[in-house]
Formats: structure tokens, C-alpha cells, sequence
């Protein structure tokens, strides 16, 4: 495993890091937005689903910037926390989103070179087409790392989301107090 960490260490980070410039293309998508912690003291990450077109990027510009934001969220555990929750939030997301090889190169990156990193993954406003790349994307989940990830109901959203979320730490845009 270290082996292969080096080898992606050396591919997606040639200079030590990513700086903003090398996935500014990525970036400017605002596919991510890293606010607030859980009731654990996990750092929040809350990923937009329909923002992601899968062509209008390259799988290794996207593999890297998938290491950039785990690199950024990592950078934001406090002394003593070792994981990350986020909440994926698939509203508007249609099959022009729909991205398999990406999907399956994110998982790998977290489950092989960010082992341990996920607490807890909330997938919200989930279209019943997403089900379908789900299925697909499912084996390729490590058992430990498919434990981690909650489907929440429409109806259960509010209540799963203040449960896990203090409201301050939550979003605004989630019935939280916490601004953009």
C-alpha cells in the first residue's frame, strides 16, 4: 500500500502538494464546500452531485483534484480527529452527471491512500436514477467504508441532518445557521 501511495504521491503531487492553480479549473465548478463540523468534531464536507459533468474533464485532472480536496479536508482535522463526515447532496443531479470511472478512481483514492479518513457520508435528495450508477459503483466499496454511507429520506432529512449537525455547524441551506 505504501508503495502505491508513493506512486500517486509522485502522479497527482509532483511538487509535495496540489496548489489551487494546478485544479483551478476544477475548482471554479464549486463542486465542494468545507464549513462547519458534526457533533464529533468531524469536519463538514458537502459535495454537490449535479455540479459534476463528467465531459468536461480529464479522469487525472479529476483524480487530482480528488486528492486536492481530501488533501484540504485532512488539513482541517482538528488535534486528536483523525476523520472527515460529508453530506452529498444529489439534488438536480440527472444522468448528464452520471460519471462510473469517476466515481470508482474517488473511491479508490479515498479507500487506498486516505484509508480510514470517512466517518460518515449523508447522501441527500437522492434521485431514484442515481440508484442505478449506485448499483454499479456498490461492489467497489470497501465493507467497512459501505457502512459509513446514510441514504436520507426526504422526510427524515431535517431530523438525520440537526442529529448529527449541530444547527450552527449546519448549513443555511440545510435549516442550519451556518453561512456560506
Amino acid at each position: 500500500m505504501l508503495l502505491q501511495y508513493l506512486a500517486l504521491k509522485r502522479a497527482t503531487k509532483p511538487h509535495g502538494f496540489i496548489s489551487d492553480e494546478e485544479v483551478r479549473d476544477e475548482i471554479v465548478k464549486n463542486r465542494v464546500d468545507m464549513k462547519g463540523f458534526d457533533r464529533l468534531g468531524r469536519p463538514m464536507a458537502y459535495i454537490y452531485g449535479a455540479r459534476h459533468v463528467p465531459g468536461r474533464h480529464d479522469l487525472d485532472g479529476f483524480k487530482r483534484y480528488v486528492a486536492y480536496v481530501l488533501d484540504k479536508i485532512c488539513t482541517r482535522l482538528p488535534v486528536g480527529q483523525e476523520k472527515f463526515a460529508a453530506v452529498i447532496d444529489l439534488r438536480g443531479w440527472g444522468y448528464a452527471n452520471c460519471d462510473i470511472r469517476g466515481y470508482v478512481a474517488a473511491l479508490d483514492i479515498m479507500q487506498s491512500y486516505y484509508p480510514e479518513r470517512l466517518g460518515r457520508v449523508f447522501l441527500i435528495h437522492v434521485p431514484y436514477m442515481f440508484m442505478a450508477a449506485w448499483k454499479v459503483v456498490y461492489p467497489f466499496i470497501d465493507d467497512k467504508t459501505k457502512k459509513k454511507f446514510v441514504f436520507v429520506a426526504y422526510r427524515d432529512l431535517d431530523a438525520t441532518l440537526r442529529d448529527a449537525i449541530d444547527e450552527y455547524q449546519l448549513l443555511e441551506e440545510y435549516g442550519g445557521k451556518l453561512k456560506l
